[in-house]
C-alpha cells in the first residue's frame, strides 16, 4: 500500500461536496449579526435579509438560465422533486384533467422513482422507461411511451451513480410534442455542465445546494412562468414562495446556495477542464495497473468528475476495506439486513456479481493531483490483495 495520507482522500463528490470556504464566508453574517427574517418587511433587518435572499435567487436563476421569479426555494432536491412531480399531478387532477400517465426512467434517483410510484395510489399510471447499456434514454423509447396521453415526464440531467448526461433539450422537445409537462432533476448537473432551462423548454427543474459546494439542507425548484407550469403545494403555511413552499426562509443557507451558484457560473468551464484532466490521469493509471477494469455508462456523455468502475476480481467492499483512507462508494445499497446491487447498475445490464465489484469515484473542486496519485496506487494495491494498514 502507498503511504497513508495526512487526512482521508475524498473522492465521493456525487454523494456530497465540501462547502466552499467562500460560500461559508458569505453565509456567516446571516447566522449572527444579520439575523432578520426576510418576511419581516416592517424594519431594516428584515429588509437586509430579504435583499440577501433575492440576490441569491438571482444567482440561482442565472446558473440555470431562468428568471429569478421562477425560482422557488426549498430544503433540497428531494423536496423539489416531490413538489414538482406530486404537485403537477395533483393540480392537473384538481382541474379535471384526464391525463394520468407519469413517465420517468428506471435509473432516476430514488426520490423521483418513489414520488412517481406513490401517485399510483391516487389514480395515476406510473411508467418507468429502460435505458441502454450506456445509461442513456433512447428518444424513440420516450416517443413511443407518449403515444398514450401523458401528463408529466421526469428525466434527470445527470445520473448520480454513473454520471451520464441525458439529452435534455431533445427529450423535453419530445415531451412538448406529446403535450406533457417536462421535469428534470438537476442535482448532479448544476455547476457541472451549462444549463438553459428556458431555451430547453423545461417546465420544472430541481437543484440541491450540497452537490455544488454549497450547504446541505437547501435547494431550489424552477417553475416556468411562460407558459406557466401549475403545481399544487404539498403543505400549508404562511404562504412564502408564492404559496408553493411555506415556511420561514433559511436565509444563511439560501445565501450559501446563491454564492455557490455564482461561483459555479464563473468557474465551471475551467473547473471542468481541470477535473477532466484528473479523471483521465486516474483512469490511465488504473488501466495500466489493473488490466480489465471497465467503465460503466457512456464515457462521452458524462460529467467530468465521475468514474463508475467495475474491477476484474476484488469486490468493492474488499477494495474499500483495504484502502480505508480513500473515500469512494460502492455499486451497492447497504442496509442492516442485506447488501443489494445498485438498481442503476442492474438497469444498464450489470449482473449482481459484477455490481459487487463496482466503485463510484467522484472527483471535485478540491481534488488535487496528489489525491489522484494516491487513489490510483491505493486501488491498485487493494486489488492486488494488499491488506489495510493498521
Amino acid at each position: 500500500m502507498p503511504p497513508r495520507p495526512n487526512r482521508p482522500v475524498y473522492l465521493d463528490n456525487q454523494a456530497t461536496t465540501r462547502c466552499d470556504p467562500r460560500v461559508l464566508a458569505a453565509m456567516l453574517p446571516y447566522f449572527s449579526e444579520e439575523y432578520g427574517n426576510p418576511a419581516s418587511a416592517e424594519h431594516v433587518m428584515g429588509h437586509t435579509a430579504e435583499k440577501a435572499v433575492e440576490d441569491a435567487r438571482r444567482h440561482i436563476a442565472t446558473l440555470l438560465g431562468a428568471d429569478a421569479r421562477e425560482i422557488v426555494l426549498t430544503s433540497g432536491a428531494t423536496e423539489s422533486n416531490n413538489i414538482a412531480i406530486k404537485g403537477a399531478a395533483r393540480f392537473a387532477k384538481s382541474m379535471g384533467g384526464e391525463r394520468r400517465r407519469i413517465v420517468t426512467v428506471a435509473t432516476e434517483h430514488k426520490c423521483v422513482l418513489e414520488s412517481v410510484a406513490d401517485l399510483a395510489a391516487e389514480g395515476f399510471e406510473p411508467v418507468f422507461l429502460p435505458v441502454g447499456a450506456d445509461g442513456l434514454l433512447d428518444p424513440d423509447v420516450l416517443r413511443a411511451a407518449l403515444a398514450v396521453p401523458t401528463l408529466l415526464v421526469s428525466v434527470m440531467a445527470v445520473n448520480n451513480e454513473i454520471g451520464v448526461v441525458q439529452d435534455i433539450p431533445t427529450l423535453a422537445a419530445i415531451a412538448k410534442e406529446g403535450g406533457a409537462l417536462f421535469h428534470t432533476d438537476l442535482a448532479q448537473a448544476a455547476g457541472k455542465i451549462p444549463l438553459d432551462v428556458t431555451g430547453w423548454k423545461v417546465d420544472l427543474a430541481s437543484v440541491s445546494g450540497h452537490k455544488l459546494y454549497g450547504p446541505k439542507g437547501v435547494g431550489a425548484l424552477f417553475v416556468r412562468r411562460r407558459p406557466r407550469a401549475r403545481i399544487a403545494p404539498l403543505f400549508s403555511g404562511g404562504g412564502q414562495e408564492r404559496g408553493l413552499r411555506s415556511g420561514t426562509l433559511a436565509t444563511p443557507s439560501i445565501v450559501g446556495l446563491g454564492e455557490a451558484c455564482r461561483l459555479a457560473a464563473l468557474e465551471m468551464a475551467a473547473e471542468a477542464a481541470r477535473i477532466t484532466g484528473l479523471r483521465t490521469a486516474l483512469l490511465d493509471q488504473l488501466r495500466a495497473s489493473v488490466p480489465g477494469v471497465t467503465i460503466n455508462g457512456s464515457i462521452g456523455d458524462r460529467i467530468a468528475g465521475n468514474l463508475n468502475l467495475t474491477f476484474p476480481a476484488a469486490t468493492a467492499v474488499d477494495l474499500m476495506a483495504r484502502a480505508p483512507d480513500l473515500c469512494v462508494s460502492t455499486g451497492s445499497a447497504c442496509s442492516s439486513a442485506e447488501v443489494e446491487s445498485s438498481y442503476v447498475l442492474r438497469a444498464i445490464g450489470l449482473s449482481d456479481e459484477a455490481a459487487s465489484r463496482t466503485l463510484r469515484v467522484g472527483i471535485g473542486r478540491f481534488t488535487s493531483a496528489a489525491d489522484i496519485e494516491y487513489a490510483a496506487a491505493a486501488l491498485a494495491a487493494a486489488h492486488a490483495g494488499a491488506p489495510a494498514e493498521a
